[in-house]
Order: C-alpha cells, then sequence, then structure tokens
C-alpha cells in the first residue's frame, strides 16, 4: 500500500488536511484526525475529478484514502479558520517539472468542468443553512470567477473577470491561468508577494471543488 502523501494546516479553531499531488482533493475538521477522516470521505467525489483528468479514476478510488503519510505540520492563521487553506508546504518550493505541471493543470482544468457540470445540473435557488444563510447557484458561480480574477494575479496573470454565462470568456480565462501554470517551475514565486505554482494550483483547485460539493449539498 502506498500512503497518500498530504500536509496538515492548523488554525486555533480549524485544521486543513491537504494532499499534496492532488490539487482540489483538501478537507478541514475540527482537529487533525477529523480533518483526515473527511478528506478520506471524499475519496469517492474526488474520484469524479480523477476520471475526467483521464487519470485512474478506479485505482484512485480504490487506494488513495487508506493510508495518510502526513508530510510536514503547517502553522495556519485567521484565513485557516475563516475557511480557506493558506500555507504553503516546504514542497511548495521545489522545482516543477514539464510533466509534473501538465498533470496538476490537467487535474485543475478536471476540477473547472467538474464545477460547470454540478452548476448546469443545479437549481438556481439552493438550500439554506439552519440559520437561513447561503448564496445561491448563480451568486457561487460569480464568486468563483471573481476569486480566479484575484487568485490569477498571484501568478502574474492580470484578468478581467468574465460574466456569468460568457464561456467563451471563461474558458479565456481559464487557459490564461493554465498556460502559466503548466510551464516548468524552478518553485520560486512568480511575482512579489505570489504564490508558488504548486500552491497556486492546489488553492485553485480546492476553491472550486469546495463550492462544488457545496452546491451539491445544498441542491434539492
Amino acid at each position: 500500500m502506498v500512503a497518500t502523501a498530504v500536509y496538515l494546516e492548523s488554525g486555533r479553531k480549524r485544521v486543513f488536511a491537504c494532499a499534496l499531488d492532488w490539487p482540489g482533493w483538501c478537507r478541514s475538521g475540527k482537529a487533525e484526525e477529523a480533518a483526515l477522516q473527511t478528506l478520506a470521505a471524499y475519496v469517492p467525489r474526488y474520484a469524479s475529478v480523477v476520471e475526467l483528468a483521464d487519470l485512474d479514476a478506479a485505482g484512485f478510488r480504490a487506494n488513495a484514502g487508506d493510508a495518510f503519510e502526513v508530510r510536514e505540520r503547517l502553522a495556519g492563521n485567521a484565513t485557516t479558520d475563516f475557511g480557506a487553506p493558506a500555507a504553503f508546504a516546504a514542497a511548495d518550493a521545489e522545482p516543477v517539472t514539464k510533466e509534473q505541471a501538465g498533470r496538476s493543470t490537467a487535474l485543475l482544468r478536471a476540477c473547472w468542468a467538474y464545477f460547470d457540470r454540478v452548476v448546469a445540473a443545479a437549481p438556481a435557488g439552493l438550500r439554506k443553512g439552519p440559520r437561513g444563510g447561503g448564496r445561491d447557484r448563480d451568486k457561487i458561480a460569480a464568486h468563483v470567477l471573481g476569486a480566479e480574477t484575484a487568485y490569477a494575479r498571484k501568478v502574474g496573470v492580470k484578468l478581467r473577470e468574465p460574466a456569468i454565462g460568457d464561456i467563451g470568456a471563461i474558458e479565456a480565462h481559464r487557459d490564461a491561468i493554465a498556460a502559466v501554470l503548466e510551464a516548468p517551475s524552478d518553485g520560486t514565486v512568480p511575482v512579489p508577494k505570489g504564490w508558488p505554482v504548486r500552491y497556486a494550483i492546489r488553492r485553485l483547485g480546492w476553491h472550486v471543488l469546495d463550492h462544488a460539493w457545496e452546491i451539491e449539498d445544498r441542491s434539492g
């Protein structure tokens, strides 16, 4: 059995468990064990992303959540407790080969494809939370596009946020981001105060899937 490499990012209220080699597969819990258990529980859902990336979804589904190897424990911050993974892992400073970048970017594109499929199938109005909160479908989709416009600047890509429903503009937006991320990297941040490529792909994938799964959970 080959254990899945993960890191744990711990804030005061929340712990994220994130797979280093599977962008977007990242879940949280109140403590380390809870975060790892939730990560394992999402294997079947993330397997759909692996399948869209034309990778071995059956092998992933059968083995990925059986054992985890914690490579690193990171100190989180206010962003962690707010609900987003924010810390760079040591591995993020490592060089990225063309093959590695291509595989990771293929998974990110699969996250986008999964999100689009979920949005297309969801009702416009989503079930509210216990206190009546939560965005509806189109507001979530707009939020994801807006966040990606901001995230793109972290890797040196300045874009205009596309409008919801403008498929051509959205595809061009994603292609511009992917063009940077799928290139080999020496591991340094591409712009001052930016994000390493490995982290950028994980953060983008996590954000897309986090909201895709939210839409799924709140539909119907």
